[in-house]
């Protein structure tokens, strides 16, 4: 077990400081705000409002419900059972951070809740929007991927913190798509 925190460790160094540059320092926290992705939401839910017709307020329902388990399970059952410091709140590495988020955050760093409910939202869109996009549902990972990668760069996480939230929130986003693909089936573009 210490093997992987010592590697943990060793690669958020390297990607907080050393593979730092000054337009991920300007990029990363961006990537961050909440506000900055409210047009992208709104593109999905129009999107699925005029193509899923009476499909859609199930749907909008589902990828909330997606969001707030995988928050829920993050944030109260793991990070409290595991209780690890967050690397801004850990005076072992306080030298070797570069803090660039406004705030750390106290509750715990395994799992990342911003990569579990994301990487939740990007399977759940993955698998039930796969007919519209098709090879192009890949993007949703990348989005996701994104959104995690800048959670280590601003220091707030470390990178098993991130890929644990991603892994949470894959199992959790794809059950909620196949009990949603169960009851209310695949669709086409003339539901």
């Amino acid at each position: 077990m210490k093997k992987l925190i010592d590697l943990d460790k060793w690669l958020f160094v390297k990607i907080n400081r050393e593979w730092a540059n000054s337009f991920f320092d300007q990029l990363m926290p961006f990537l961050r705000v909440p506000a900055l992705w409210i047009p992208f939401y709104l593109f999905l839910f129009v999107f699925v409002i005029i193509n899923f017709k009476k499909k859609a307020f199930p749907w909008i329902l589902m990828l909330a419900a997606t969001a707030s388990l995988t928050d829920l399970i993050s944030s109260r059952i793991i990070k409290p059972g595991f209780g690890r410091l967050r690397p801004c709140n850990n005076v072992d590495m306080a030298a070797n951070i570069r803090m660039l988020a406004d705030y750390c955050g106290g509750n715990g760093s395994f799992t990342s809740s911003h990569a579990a409910n994301h990487f939740g939202m990007a399977m759940f869109l993955f698998i039930t929007l796969k007919p519209f996009c098709g090879n192009w549902c890949w993007l949703f990972f990348l989005w996701a991927a994104a959104i995690c990668y800048a959670q280590v760069y601003v220091g707030v996480h470390f990178p098993f913190d991130v890929v644990g939230g991603a892994l949470l929130g894959c199992i959790t986003g794809g059950f909620s798509a196949t009990l949603f693909m169960k009851k209310f089936g695949p669709f086409n573009i003339n539901v």
